[in-house]
This record gives structure tokens, sequence and C-alpha cells, in this order.
């Protein structure tokens, strides 16, 4: 449960069910192999870097949706039909060939008239070669312009005539709402551009990323997803895409759809893509120390001189925390069943604004690049409060 950012550690509870990326990793691609790829996910936390906008991509300069808004009152209306029509052209499904024969199917979806097509990074990760399938049953080779293993995302480029492309609209996944209707198009065990729909069934919530690291703003549908699924789009009731659907909840090992999928949200992808066509990479600034969030009532029972703050678990070595001089626990103690690593700094501020949460403390770092020194404001373990400037690594690969 670290944090590119911050390497953070939050108390999350783990749910007991096992979390699944959601492409078909098989050996023959049978249409209907039903093989679950990849290890399981666990839940954790993480938020992306910078607040970048892509125009080329927002629903303003995409084709106009036909289908309706969901209604003001009463229950909400989606016609799943005319998102179909007018969005299921535009996904994709692709099979990747990875150096030892193996191979992975999943789904993507065009994003413009350029040939760009929007992934998950597990579709693709390792593959030699990658084929796309469009609804007119053309298939052509693709490269990879970008990777962001953070969040599971991946950009490709085809070599196709704009006019056999049907580019998807980004809807603001910030105004998307528990209970909006939505519709899930992907190739589940390679049943190619299958619709399911169901409503977002929770908001804010955290996966596992390839790289361990996590993704947060993550958004639950329990339209059905399964096997196959990964890289395609959940859109909503005008038609446009609020997530990309990467992975989903199973009750065991291998198991299938039980209501609840997990999607990547589109501000979270707009974001990603503009960095991966301008660098080819996402570059997001390191602290390098795991964290605790504490409150005045675990703060006392652990006799912390402080009545909230975050508290530094571990500081990595070689980090930016660990030149600046950060320190991190040397005392294991339970409080209500849960272990805090004691004997270290509680950082209370960042440029001196106060951080009393994992979050907030997060939020704050990522404001600022690899590179940018900060100061942060910390409580040493005997009282003493001190204000320490440090300069931000890069987020390692894993």
């Amino acid at each position: 449960m670290s944090s590119p950012e911050t390497a953070t550690r939050s108390n999350a509870t783990v749910p007991s069910a096992e979390r699944e990326r959601v492409a078909d990793s098989t050996r023959s691609l049978a249409p209907r192999a039903a093989a679950l790829a990849a290890a399981s996910l666990l839940g954790g936390g993480v938020a992306l870097a910078g607040a970048w906008t892509l125009g080329a991509f927002d629903e303003e300069t995409a084709q106009t949706s036909s289908a309706p808004s969901p209604t003001v009152s009463g229950s909400p209306s989606i016609d799943i039909a005319a998102i179909y029509k007018r969005n299921a052209p535009g996904v994709v499904q692709i099979t990747s060939s990875g150096a030892q024969g193996g191979q992975a199917l999943g789904s993507g979806f065009v994003i413009d008239k350029d040939g760009r097509i929007v992934t998950n990074f597990h579709v693709v990760d390792g593959a030699t070669e990658i084929q796309v399938g469009f609804s007119n049953q053309d298939t052509v080779s693709a490269r990879v312009v970008g990777t962001d293993q953070s969040t599971d995302l991946a950009l490709l480029e085809v070599d196709e005539d704009a006019t056999a492309l049907t580019p998807l609209a980004f809807a603001d996944s910030d105004a998307v709402e528990v209970g909006d209707p939505v519709v899930a198009i992907g190739n589940p065990f390679g049943l190619e551009r299958t619709a399911t729909a169901g409503i977002v069934s929770a908001l804010q919530r955290e996966v596992r990323a390839p790289n361990d690291y996590t993704i947060d703003q993550v958004i639950q549908t329990d339209a059905p997803i399964n096997s196959g699924n990964s890289g395609g789009p959940l859109i909503d009731a005008a038609g446009r895409v609020i997530g990309v659907n990467s992975q989903i909840e199973t009750a065991n090992a291998g198991g299938g759809n039980v209501g609840i999928g997990f999607a990547v949200p589109s501000n979270t992808v707009k974001s990603v893509v503009a960095h991966l066509l301008e660098d080819g990479r996402v570059d997001r600034p390191y602290l390098g120390v795991t964290l605790q969030e504490i409150d005045s009532e675990v703060a006392d029972e652990l006799g912390l001189p402080v009545d909230a703050g975050v508290l530094v678990g571990s500081v990595q070595d070689g980090s930016a925390a660990a030149d600046a001089g950060l320190e991190g626990g040397d005392d294991q103690r339970v409080v209500a069943g849960r272990s805090y690593a004691v004997g270290g700094d509680v950082i209370v501020a960042i440029a001196g604004e106060e951080v009393a949460t994992v979050d907030a403390l997060r939020r704050a770092i990522l404001a600022y690049e690899p590179g940018d020194t900060i100061e942060v404001t910390v409580v040493r373990a005997d009282g003493d409060r001190q204000t320490v400037s440090v300069t931000l690594g890069r987020v390692p690969e894993s």
C-alpha cells in the first residue's frame, strides 16, 4: 500500500476477497478462454501527479453523443442502445504476444483521429507484438507510445485511416456521483464489443497498480466486468468515458464477476495521456517514507508530543527524506489492534500548510515536480519542532 509520490502506508482495511486484473492472459487465445490474468491485487492508495488537462480529447472536440443525459428528477435513465451504437465502433480488441510465446487479450478504445488508443498497462506488459482489432474486422499492428505502471495505463498508436476511427469522448470524472448509470463495453473472454450496464457503486476506491504502487479516486461499478474487459471504457449516460475498466473483485482465485469492478477515472487518464504524449512517461515527486495517520487519541496512547499529524514509520535509504535527515520510528507499539512505528518524526506541515492526514500530505507533495525543494515541518521524538528543506526525488519504477 505504498504511494508513488510519498511511498506512504495507509491503514486502509484490505478486503478479504481477491482482486484481479481483468485482462485475459492465455497461451492459445481461444475466443471463449476463461483464464484470468496475472496475480491477485489488493487495495492501497495513491493519487496522480499534477492537474494536467488534455483539450484535444475533451468531450467538446469529440463526436457528439446521441444518448440522453440522466433525468434531473426521478430515477436516472440511460439509452444503452444509443450509447452502444455511438461508442462500440471505437472500442477495440487488443491481442499482445510476449517473447516467451504467451498471449494476453484485452480491450481498449480510440481517443483521437491520429490513431491513439488507451488501454491498461497490464494488457501490453512485456509484449513484443500488439495487434488491434476494429469493429470492421480489420486487424492492425500497434506500437506503444508510452506506459505508466503506477496508474496501470498505456497509450498505443496505430496507422489507420482517420475515416475508420471513432474517437470516444472523455467526461469529467470529478462530476461522477454514486448511482449514476453506466455502460461498459469490452471483450470479455474474447466476445467482441460486449455491452453491460449498471451504476456507479462507489467513489474514491483504491486499487494496487502492477508495480505495487496504488491508484486512488477509482470508480467502483456493478456493471458486469470480466476477464478480457481490461482497458475498455466505462461510459456515462451521455455517452462519455468516465473511466478505464481495470480490475474486479472476486470471491476466490480464478473467480468471475461478482458485481464489483473498478475503473481508473477519466481525469487520471487524461492527465497520464498528456504526459505520455509529451515525454513517453510520467514523472512523479517522491519523498521516500512510509506514513501513518494519528489522531489525538492515538497520539496520547503513544505518548507523542503532538495531537495530530502524519507519523513517519520508515525512511528509504538514499531517498529525498533520508538526504534531508527525516527519521523513522525505531520501536513498535500497538494501539487498538494497530501497530505503529514510534520514535521517529511526525510531519505536521508542508510548505507552511498544516497536514493531518496521509491524503493531505500526498496532495501537498503532488503540487510539486521531481527536483523541487520544499519545506517540511516535523516534530521530533523529543518534541522539538523543526522545518527542513527536502529536494524531492523521482518515483522509482517499483
